[in-house]
């Protein structure tokens, strides 16, 4: 069955091009993000690890931790690194799983179950494996996004995302189409005006259903 938003995510050991680690605990009691991608020393995924690797402060700032995943090996993944980051020209501090047998690709629903490498295998043997998952502090998955390959991730949206998904973590807030940190944000529909003035203050009724309010601080 797929992974779907506020299901526990897979708990899984594994190498890394950083040594060993428990998923659970390698979260801890923040936030996480998984992004995955399917063969080493390829294009786009060069360029977006290279990404990832440039918004450390960013991710820092929020609390939380990136990790990738491939289904290359630790090796590999350490030579890889060397391109990335004369790329990106920064350093790739964050972990990169060792998937090599395909545990985690489909613990997470990346690839169907009947899926193998095969000898001599390209990135379109395990062109699926283009997904990132955003964990919450209670190690439930939050969002998912899956591209093609053709297609560069981009990663000032995750980090939006990220913005949004801590804003109204476990408070009744959602934000609108094309928000950005510091806009207004939607009051829910789970209070009523009344409860709403009494938990914010005012707010602008654009709607009777559509309630907006600063951003809390």
């Amino acid at each position: 069955m797929a992974l779907r938003i506020n299901d526990l995510v897979p708990d899984f050991n594994a190498d890394t091009d950083q040594g060993p680690i428990d998923f659970h605990n390698w979260i801890g009691s923040g936030w996480a993000i998984l992004f995955s991608h399917p063969k080493d020393f390829t294009p786009v995924c060069t360029t977006e690890f290279g990404a990832v690797a440039q918004l450390a402060d960013e991710w820092a700032k929020r609390g939380a931790k990136v990790i990738g995943v491939s289904v290359d090996g630790v090796e590999a993944h350490k030579k890889w690194k060397t391109d990335i980051e004369g790329v990106c020209r920064t350093k790739a501090d964050f972990p990169i799983i060792a998937d090599e047998g395909l545990v985690v690709s489909k613990a997470f629903d990346m690839l169907p179950a009947e899926a193998y490498l095969p000898d001599g295998r390209t990135a379109a043997d395990t062109a699926t494996v283009r997904s990132v998952f955003i964990i919450g502090p209670d190690k439930k998955l939050k969002l998912s996004m899956t591209y093609p390959m053709s297609v560069g991730r981009n990663f000032a949206e995750v980090l939006r995302a990220l913005d949004a998904l801590q804003l109204t973590y476990n408070v009744p807030l959602a934000t609108p189409a094309n928000w950005l940190a510091g806009q207004d944000v939607i009051v829910a529909l789970t209070l009523n005006d009344e409860q709403a003035r009494e938990k914010y203050g005012s707010f602008d009724a654009k709607l009777p259903y559509l309630r907006t309010i600063p951003a809390p601080k």
